[in-house]
């Protein structure tokens, strides 16, 4: 006759047993591997762990991470709407300068916005996307918080830059030519990284690249039609870019507009 403690015993024996064979039957290989399952796929496994795949649309519809990726275990609210509404404002109101929109021509106006919010407030959000642990996030609310920082300190006259060009005009404009060429080309490289996103937060940078390289090209050409062109596009930029910030604020408990992603093709190939 086994008692009720000795079944117990031999129970969690045999647990602790079976959890050792399926540990030693699991390669080091099945750490790395990433697939599906379900009825419908709607089920990923990353490594060892299960995910529904739902929640990691939403998680990179809200923390500006392309591809799939787990929602983080910080106790942090979503930064990313706040570094993408920072951004759309400032390039809204750049854009429409640099279309010439009302006959508009200096765009000075638009300093204030670049200091403080598409700079100073798209920074710290950035640093809240690298506490997050989102690398591609961090990576770029940081570098063009920057990008804003350093265009508003171009037109301050403390900082002497615009002053140094006086009576060197066309050296002024390849300067700035190859300022925002540097930039174009940065943002090509991180339009790569967003190819296995969404629709919208692959158009969000590809768009965003092509802008910089208009505004590029209209200053190293004196070109005013490439420049106005580069603000039309970038006002389209920065309603892509409130697209993308209202995905990650509106929810079904504050909203009955939702915004849903649409998924580029996706698999596991690289061409390189």
């Amino acid at each position: 006759m086994v008692s009720e403690s000795e079944q117990v015993v031999r129970s969690s024996s045999n647990d602790v047993y079976e959890d050792n064979q399926a540990m030693k039957n699991d390669s080091s290989e099945d750490l790395g591997k990433i697939y599906t399952s379900g009825e419908n796929n709607e089920y990923v496994y990353i490594g060892r762990t299960k995910f529904l795949k739902a929640d990691l649309y939403d998680a990179f519809g809200g923390t500006l991470q392309p591809g799939l990726a787990p929602p983080s275990s910080h106790k942090f609210a979503n930064p990313a709407p706040l570094g993408l509404s920072a951004f759309a404002l400032t390039t809204f109101v750049l854009s429409m300068f640099n279309a010439r929109a009302q006959g508009i021509t200096t765009p000075n106006v638009v300093v204030g916005l670049a200091m403080f919010y598409g700079g100073l407030v798209q920074l710290i959000a950035g640093i809240w996307e690298i506490a997050l642990e989102n690398t591609f996030g961090g990576t770029a609310l940081c570098s063009y918080g920057g990008f804003w920082l350093s265009f508003g300190a171009i037109h301050i006259p403390w900082f002497g830059i615009l002053s140094a060009y006086e009576g060197k005009e066309a050296q002024l404009q390849d300067a700035l030519g190859f300022y925002l060429l540097g930039w174009a080309i940065f943002t090509f490289g991180l339009t790569i990284c967003t190819m296995k996103s969404t629709v919208m937060f692959f158009a969000l940078f590809f768009l965003l690249a092509v802008t910089f390289l208009l505004l590029s090209i209209g200053e190293f050409a004196a070109s005013v039609g490439s420049t106005r062109a580069g603000g039309v596009l970038g006002v389209i930029v920065a309603f892509i870019a409130w697209y993308n910030a209202y995905a990650g604020v509106a929810t079904r408990q504050n909203s009955y507009v939702l915004a849903r992603p649409f998924a580029l093709p996706t698999n596991d190939h690289v061409l390189i």
